[in-house]
């Protein structure tokens, strides 16, 4: 790789020592790499003492994503990122499923079938009840949407390359039977509601649920499991319906009422769908590429992001995008639900609403967590 600029050397050599045990540093005698070339070759002999802790990693995101490389070296480290993030995964901890995937056109047509396989992870919350947390692997993908892209919107846009570590996300909407297992355990630090639904059934999705409500519920799972569970950022619950598509549906050019549930309005020239005027069973439709359900409609999803107008200074990494860690007037919305039309159900579409009052029987959330070490 052509040599970086030299403080940008010793950032790298900074990152790379705060890697690695002390220990490691005595048997070496304190030598460092001269080059990223340099460390990224040696990294895989590095005793790691918490694979949380890799900054070296997220400092190679930081070049990646804030264009101080060549793309030549972008393309290498990239390769090289992917497969350290992998061998973070300890396998023995996630099962394989597997589903099928299809893809329609703009008349709402299946026109592919691809069959799948994805990881995943059982939380076990108690009287037989489970929450399944799926593997969404590292990669990058542009975040938002063209202004060609039928009724997308300003919101939307400047669209942007984002670079997203490897985590978990829920395979499902948060269920009634999930809310009300987690709502029994200890309060963090607020009371919670043990059925808030309008809707019933233990395999519908939680709903009128405010982002409080969310965060608590993640509180709490948090302390039961000692493992933070969270909800996703922005830019990662894109970047996971997505599934690496570039259409305005995971599914393709439009959706239908066989794929999800929403008002039935049309999008591009299928035809106009029923309207359910309810919730229904999570995992009902098809799943996205990386074997998540319901991604598309049935209930609006809070992320951890305040709203922000547009994009314009947005974070590249993935993070959740804070306003110095304040309270803001409102959260962001993702995925749009049984109530509005298609437009709203869009892979970039951005919504927003109070955190505190605004508890409609279209909003509930799934939950994130960073992949655990076994």
């Amino acid at each position: 790789m052509i040599p970086l600029e030299k403080d940008l050397i010793n950032q790298i050599q900074q990152a790379y020592r705060a890697c690695c045990p002390d220990d490691f540093w005595d048997i070496c005698e304190n030598t460092f790499p001269d080059s990223l070339a340099g460390m990224l070759e040696n990294w895989d002999d590095i005793p790691q003492a918490n694979d949380d802790e890799k900054l070296i990693v997220k400092f190679v995101y930081y070049l990646l994503v804030n264009n101080k490389i060549t793309k030549s070296e972008a393309d290498q480290l990239k390769q090289w990122l992917e497969k350290s993030a992998k061998n973070v995964v300890k396998e023995k901890t996630l099962k394989q499923f597997s589903f099928e995937v299809v893809t329609v056109d703009r008349r709402g047509v299946i026109i592919k079938r691809e069959n799948k396989q994805a990881s995943y992870f059982t939380q076990d919350l108690g009287n037989g009840v489970d929450l399944e947390m799926v593997y969404i692997p590292a990669g990058s993908f542009l975040m938002g949407s063209p202004e060609s892209e039928r009724e997308s919107h300003y919101r939307e846009r400047p669209q942007h390359e984002v670079i997203i570590l490897p985590f978990l996300l829920g395979k499902y909407q948060v269920t009634q039977a999930q809310w009300q297992a987690v709502a029994k355990l200890p309060k963090v630090n607020r009371d919670l509601d043990p059925d808030p639904s309008y809707f019933k059934g233990e395999n519908r999705p939680v709903e009128q649920v405010n982002w409080f409500d969310a965060m608590e519920f993640c509180d709490r799972l948090s302390e039961y499991t000692g493992t933070e569970y969270r909800l996703p950022s922005e830019a990662e619950w894109e970047y996971a319906c997505r599934a690496g598509t570039t259409t305005p549906f995971h599914y393709g050019e439009t959706i239908t009422t066989k794929l999800a549930n929403y008002n039935g309005n049309t999008y591009a020239e299928e035809a106009e769908g029923g309207y359910r005027r309810e919730t229904t069973d999570v995992g009902r439709f098809p799943p996205n590429g990386f074997g998540l359900y319901d991604m598309h409609g049935n209930v609006w999803e809070w992320c951890g992001d305040p709203y922000h107008l547009n994009y314009k200074g947005a974070p590249r990494d993935g993070r959740i995008w804070s306003i110095d860690n304040n309270y803001t007037d409102s959260y962001i919305l993702r995925g749009g639900s049984w109530l509005f039309g298609p437009r709203d159900c869009r892979s970039a579409y951005r919504d927003f609403s109070d955190p505190n009052d605004y508890i409609d029987d279209n909003v509930g959330f799934r939950v994130a967590r960073a992949v655990a070490r076994s």
